[in-house]
């Protein structure tokens, strides 16, 4: 049952009105601003009723109040001193309806139900873009590397100026998932984030599929379709694979981003547009410029703010990190109790050349983790063509004693003795060598421990 509250200095109308209501809704009453914002703290109010005027207390202030601590709360004044102006400063500071007493209680609870649905709307609106920014702000992009904190640093720089933004990388660094950072954590966030991928659209489908087109433009074209840059009209536009697009195209995006207007195909009207545009590639677009494949003047207009997002290889510190993102979200996935890693298959995976990069590691993690019947990913999980390396990590894996916390010190020294002399195959020179002490005294504790 939706929750009211209602605040009057009138006990009587409190009373009168939670009466009338309660069939519908739980009723709270306050009959001043104190007992009011207790209430709304200790309770999940859906609406507000307000009286403006409160015994020594101004509703207007109160309302102030309200809304900065509870702006999603819907709340409707009422006052038996109706005037135009008391009307337009309770609009403006945030009130979502006014009433005049006294109060037609039908008209009431149709307007109770309206901003019950408006709150809860508001709700979900408020968790979905909560959501967005925690799928797409800086969380999403794991890393503690030098390279990588350098990528975070420009995001916060550059989130809220609308120049545009060119990110270079290699395929599977996450270069839309930088965009997605940029966008969301920005001023634009609220508004729409369109993706091209200028690699995979033919090029006599991309132009329509960038700028539109009217209702007969061409054969197919039954009906009119806003194009990308229109969808993404105050918000960003984010260009994949720009350095795939066609030659000729290229022209009438400059003239795009130039001008800041669209012209749909089969119209002959432009259409004024204010879209954040962020292109991403992994070719040299500098060298495909000197070879004529790519606008000079396009590649400048494009380059304003580069960001390049360095190879998984250029920072092996992230790839525990992210081994563990990936184990906890495929884990759950697929409904797995997979915890993490051990050792040796960690060693394997910081030592591979991840050509695939950060897609490349999310794809064997996925596959690991569905086909582990383990608690812990190990060495045997790992793909064949990884395994084949598994040596060269086989002696760092039992260079390891396990030494427990109140483990008696006679104990743990039989251990180091006896592993040492295992690694070192039974050389009593390289073991007292490398434990720090004479041959002798070697000899004198193999003999103690009955080694």
């Amino acid at each position: 049952m939706d929750k009211v509250l209602i605040i009057d200095d009138e006990i009587a109308i409190c009373t009168s009105m939670e009466f009338a209501l309660e069939d519908e809704y739980e009723v709270l009453t306050a009959t001043n601003p104190e007992k009011a914002l207790s209430l709304l703290a200790s309770n999940e109010i859906n609406v507000v009723l307000l009286d403006l005027k409160l015994n020594k207390h101004n509703g207007l202030v109160v309302l102030k109040d309200i809304k900065k601590l509870y702006y999603h709360i819907p709340v409707i004044i009422m006052t038996a001193y109706g005037s135009i102006k008391s009307t337009i400063d309770a609009i403006k500071e945030g009130a979502y309806y006014y009433l005049t007493k006294p109060l037609n209680i039908e008209e009431l609870k149709i307007l109770l139900a309206k901003a019950c649905e408006f709150q809860k709307l508001s709700e979900e609106v408020r968790y979905l873009n909560q959501e967005v920014k925690e799928k797409y702000g800086l969380g999403n992009i794991i890393g503690k590397s030098e390279a990588i904190i350098r990528v975070f640093e420009i995001i916060e720089k550059v989130k809220d100026i609308y120049s545009n933004i060119l990110i270079t990388g290699e395929s599977g660094t996450g270069k839309e998932l930088v965009a997605r950072a940029i966008h969301y954590l920005g001023k634009r966030g609220h508004s729409h984030f369109e993706v091209v991928n200028c690699a995979a659209i033919p090029a006599n489908l991309l132009e329509s599929e960038l700028f539109g087109y009217e209702k007969g433009a061409f054969t197919g074209a039954v009906a009119n379709k806003l194009g990308k840059f229109e969808l993404a009209h105050k918000g960003t536009i984010f260009l994949d694979e720009i350095g795939d697009m066609d030659y000729s195209l290229q022209a009438k995006l400059l003239r795009v981003l130039q001008n800041k207007e669209i012209t749909p195909l089969g119209s002959n009207k432009k259409r004024d547009i204010d879209v954040r545009v962020i292109a991403a590639t992994n070719k040299d677009l500098e060298g495909e410029v000197e070879k004529g494949n790519f606008r000079e003047d396009l590649f400048y207009r494009l380059n304003v703010i580069p960001i390049r997002i360095p190879p998984l290889r250029e920072r092996k510190e992230d790839i525990p990190l992210l081994i563990n993102k990936f184990i906890n979200k495929y884990s759950t996935a697929f409904d797995k109790n997979i915890c993490g890693i051990e050792p040796m298959a960690l060693k394997i995976l910081e030592g591979y050349e991840f050509k695939g990069n950060v897609r490349e590691l999310e794809n064997i993690i996925e596959r690991t983790v569905a086909l582990s019947t383990e608690t812990k990913i190990n060495h045997q999980d790992l793909p064949f063509k990884m395994r084949e390396q598994e040596h060269l990590f086989a002696n760092e894996a039992n260079d390891f004693i396990a030494i427990y916390i109140g483990e008696n010190l006679k104990e743990a020294e039989k251990k180091i003795i006896k592993k040492t002399l295992e690694v070192q195959q039974g050389n009593r020179k390289k073991t007292a060598e490398i434990l720090g002490i004479s041959e002798r005294g070697l000899r004198y504790k193999i003999s103690e421990y009955e080694l």
